[in-house]
């Protein structure tokens, strides 16, 4: 065809839309545009009225370079705010950073070294977090997110330190808070408290030890008469526990049995043990022992009794009593039925003995905050915790308590920053209060637990894990032994530790010099100057709030604070005020962000600041295995970004079911790269074939189009409701699968390879091209709109071409999805298709075999005879002379055979000569002894009339 392409011309028209997209290179130059032309201020501009949509920025931390865990997470809220603005809304989406805490000051450490003044580190570490921020941002707008990239929120703004001081002495004012003395996630290396979030759990070997506690002389008719006995046999006796943590035992102040479990009085070589009695076998097993029970009593009857602490031979340091106290924790899964106590440092422990009457003051306490004892302690001072263990065990075993000790490999608590071992470890705390009712409604637990029940997830199942997380949390630990963070500013007397009766009022005192000067404020403020008189018997709280209050509070200082013109429809103090459409955080968030911000939402408005929690999961390689840099499977966004372009990433995430583990390999880019070749030429096509066509000057009402072409937007027009339904539900693989599909075999297979003859072949003129054109005009409209969400540079850079047809602006994304025509009876021509479309996949499987065995070239060639059923044979022949264009044929007949249910298709090669223009085998070719090349249509087409199409 192209040999004769200047004598006997055909409409192959090009576009400068390139085949190769080259997105390595190109992509940063349309940052640049996005940048220099503030297209996301004219986005807003274009949807201002519109109902607004507002997708609430989950801050990542301002520390290091993303990774492709953040690169899901941006490109899917991207996705989201993108479909959400084609849909309708006013989507806006600010992005935010998380800039105080722990790893932004230990970065100060180690580049500063320690122990710097608190406003030394706040000034390096405030410098070092806008680094950061300026670096991460960087990266995130080169994959292509459009957001208000000029004026995102930190945490560390003024504004936003003053009104998250604001919100504590709300939540402070209706009683939430208060400082106590608990077990607390201590971190060693942080020497700090830990929030539930920042604990993860790694295996652990540690030694596990069987303990007794020795009967005193005292307590022996007592142990007797609990045990229904006139007196024990005369010999010595024991209550035995098992620990996992011999390094509490110095601190041991009780024991626990459960009120219901039967214990036994056991008779063995070591003296009398007490036992649960169904622990007997496995633990005298376990000791080496044999035994026979003497006696059996319910936990009830022990309460009271007092044994001596196992140490207590080794040192007179250690010469005191551990009462039983009863406690409905205690199981009989593992271990012996009783349970060792050491108040500052098990949860259990401290409820236990805080119920029995033990004060703050009198629980011992000798792990220090670096986990070393205290000077005080006897035997072990100024050992670490870890280095004691093996000390205590063998002491223990001297002073004759020790029945067993083994080591254990068991999943244990560590620090998500340090990778090392978390204690429980009481300290004086600020906490939110989980079940106090400090007003008139619900205590924060039952609050929370009824906002998620009126909170939608996606995917459903977050639902339960986030309830089961609120359901059994303690209270919260607000405060940090930090010196970059938010301050808890309040001031305390100096010998209750109570905070000042005007709390309230003197918050909002510091909070209005926050404002203008930061936290650095708090160090400047003078007792004196806030309290006068009062000055003397107060001083300044020295901790910080939890990082995790910072971020949780953003619905409060970003949404209705910092950024409330742009994002929230009324007041902070409207309790019906706008609150964020959707939060979307990975699946770790359930007890982080999402967790942090509904108990802040229930404290301060009384319920959650989101309407849904959408939640994606993390990234692996191809063999499930998580990034590390130690595997060395680590993809980075950037690299990916360099080599591929970001649009791959962005079609990885779209086209990935975000809801489980998410896989990645260079294996895996390359197919998805494949894809995007896929739909980067079938944009080229439809781009191409619309260059010479103007709709103001083209235009032709659907019902004047060919049928083929009223199917094809029909179909598009279902295509387009199907996906939008699927952004609607947050569903972007299937998305991306049913535009795929459309893409290849919907358009590139069948509807555009029909296409090509009319397109190329026709006057350019004709109606019947124009009929094409007009429908390839709407299916790229809908097409580029519809793809725009995730592969957001080649729409973009598509629609520059397109646009000339339309009344678009600079941008794609002020536009809505399209309005297809209405086709008439649009369903029904589907189903007609669909069915013409199986028969034709039939028939391209006939001339593919005869094709193979040498008896046809290319399918043009051929002329098919089809015999089918009535049904099918009336559908063909329905088609009338273009069922030859449908099955890209030079000839077909069909013929009616009753008695069929699937067609049969003969197949020959023409016996004709090939027209030189349009390849078609005719009889006709030759028939102007002045074209002799050419056939009759090719002829009319140039010359004469033009050739009248019925369907196709």
């Amino acid at each position: 065809m192209s040999d004769k392409k200047n004598s006997y011309p055909v409409n192959l028209l090009d576009t400068s839309f390139p085949m190769r997209g080259d997105l390595p290179k190109r992509e940063p130059l349309w940052v640049k545009e996005w940048q220099e032309k503030k297209i996301y201020q004219k986005i807003r501009e274009a949807k201002t009225g519109k109902k607004k949509f507002i997708l609430h920025d989950g801050p990542p931390y301002a520390n290091g370079d993303i990774h492709i865990g953040h690169a899901v997470n941006k490109i899917l809220k991207d996705m989201i705010v993108k479909a959400k603005g084609f849909a309708g809304y006013d989507a806006l989406y600010v992005p935010g950073w998380d800039c105080h805490g722990m790893p932004i000051e230990i970065q100060i450490e180690k580049q500063f070294g320690k122990h710097l003044p608190t406003a030394e580190v706040q000034a390096k570490a405030r410098a070092y977090a806008q680094v950061q921020v300026e670096k991460q941002k960087k990266d995130f707008e080169r994959l292509g997110v459009l957001g208000d990239w000029q004026s995102p929120y930190l945490t560390m703004d003024f504004k936003n330190e003053a009104d998250e001081i604001r919100a504590l002495g709300k939540i402070f004012e209706k009683g939430y808070v208060y400082r106590g003395l608990k077990p607390v996630n201590w971190c060693f290396d942080c020497g700090s408290a830990l929030a539930e979030a920042e604990v993860e759990y790694q295996d652990k070997i540690d030694i596990a030890v069987d303990v007794g506690f020795s009967f005193p002389e005292d307590q022996l008719e007592l142990i007797a008469k609990a045990f229904n006995l006139k007196a024990l046999p005369k010999k010595e006796g024991m209550a035995v526990i098992w620990t996992t943590t011999p390094w509490t035992l110095p601190s041991n102040q009780a024991l626990n049995a459960h009120p219901e479990i039967e214990y036994a009085l056991v008779d063995t070589s070591r003296g009398l043990l007490i036992l649960a009695k169904d622990r007997i076998e496995p633990c005298l097993k376990e000791y080496a022992l044999e035994g026979e029970t003497i006696a059996t009593c319910k936990g009830q009857a022990l309460a009271g009794l007092e044994f001596h602490h196992p140490l207590s031979k080794a040192h007179e340091g250690f010469a005191r009593r551990s009462p039983i106290y009863l406690a409905e924790y205690v199981t009989i899964d593992s271990g012996t039925g009783l349970v060792h106590c050491a108040p500052a440092y098990g949860e259990e422990d401290f409820k236990s003995c805080k119920a029995n009457g033990l004060k703050d003051q009198d629980i011992l306490n000798p792990v220090m905050g670096d986990g070393v004892y205290a000077s005080w302690l006897p035997l072990f001072a100024g050992l670490s915790i870890w280095k004691a263990n093996p000390q205590i065990v063998e002491t223990l075993e001297q002073a004759g308590s020790l029945l067993k000790s083994a080591k254990l490999n068991h999943s244990y608590m560590h620090c998500w920053r340090h990778k090392t071992p978390v204690v429980y470890r009481a300290t004086a705390q600020w906490f939110a209060s989980m079940d106090r009712k400090p007003h008139a409604g619900g205590s924060l637990r039952e609050t929370a637990l009824a906002g998620i029940e009126a909170t939608e997830f996606f995917p459903a199942w977050g639902k339960q894990r986030l309830h089961n997380m609120i359901a059994n949390r303690p209270d919260w630990t607000l405060s940090r032994q930090r010196q970059w963070g938010v301050p808890m500013a309040f001031l305390v007397h100096k010998e209750t530790g109570e905070p000042h009766p005007r709390t309230p009022e003197l918050l909002e005192i510091i909070a209005t010099r926050v404002e203008k000067e930061g936290i650095e404020a708090w160090q400047a403020i003078e007792v004196k100057d806030l309290l006068g008189d009062d000055a003397a018997m107060y001083e300044k709280n020295k901790d910080t709030l939890d990082v995790w209050f910072d971020s949780g509070t953003t619905h409060w200082h970003v949404i209705r604070g910092s950024h409330a013109t742009t994002l929230s429809d009324s007041s902070r103090d409207n309790p019906e005020g706008r609150w964020a459409d959707l939060y979307l955080e990975g699946s770790d968030q359930h007890r982080g962000w999402f967790h942090s911000s509904l108990l802040t939402g229930a404290m301060l408005d009384g319920k959650p600041p989101y309407k849904a929690l959408l939640t994606h999961g993390f990234t692996v390689d191809g063999q499930g295995r998580k990034m590390s840099k130690s595997v060395g499977n680590v993809i980075a966004p950037q690299e990916v970004a360099d080599k591929m372009g970001a649009e791959i990433i962005r079609l990885w995430v779209a086209s990935t079911d975000y809801s489980g583990e998410m896989t990645i390999s260079d294996e895996i880019l390359k197919r998805v790269v494949e894809s995007y070749r896929r739909i980067r030429n079938t944009l080229r096509f439809l781009l191409a074939n619309l260059s010479d066509f103007d709709i103001t000057k083209h235009q032709l009402d659907s019902k004047d189009w060919l049928e083929i072409d009223q199917y094809a937007v029909a179909l598009t027009d279902a295509v387009q409701k199907d996906l939008m339904a699927h952004y609607e539900r947050y569903e972007f693989h299937p998305a991306v699968s049913r535009l795929m599909t459309f893409c290849s075999e919907d358009m590139g297979g069948f509807y555009l390879d029909i296409l090509k003859d009319r397109l190329y072949t026709l006057n350019a003129d004709a109606p019947a091209r124009r009929s094409a054109q007009n429908a390839l005009f709407h299916i790229t409209q809908s097409f580029l709109r519809l793809m725009a969400p995730f592969l957001s540079f080649t729409a973009e850079e598509a629609w520059k071409i397109f646009a000339h047809n339309t009344n678009s602006k600079d941008t794609i994304f002020t536009e809505e999805f399209h309005q297809l025509p209405s086709i008439k009876d649009g369903d029904a021509l589907i189903t007609k298709w669909q069915r013409i479309r199986e028969m034709r996949s039939d028939i391209t499987k006939a001339i593919e075999f005869e094709r193979e065995a040498g008896h046809v070239g290319s399918s043009l060639q051929a002329e098919i005879h089809i015999q089918a059923s009535s049904t099918d044979a009336a559908l063909l022949k329905s088609l009338g002379d273009d069922l030859k264009f449908i099955t890209i044929t030079s000839s077909a007949t069909v013929e009616e055979k009753t008695d069929m249910t699937e067609i049969s298709v003969s197949v020959k090669s023409s016996s004709h000569q090939k027209c030189g223009r349009c390849w078609h085998y005719r009889d006709d070719v030759g028939h102007d002894s002045q074209h002799p090349e050419l056939c009759g249509r090719c002829t009319t087409n140039l010359f004469g009339s033009g050739e009248k199409r019925q369907v196709a």
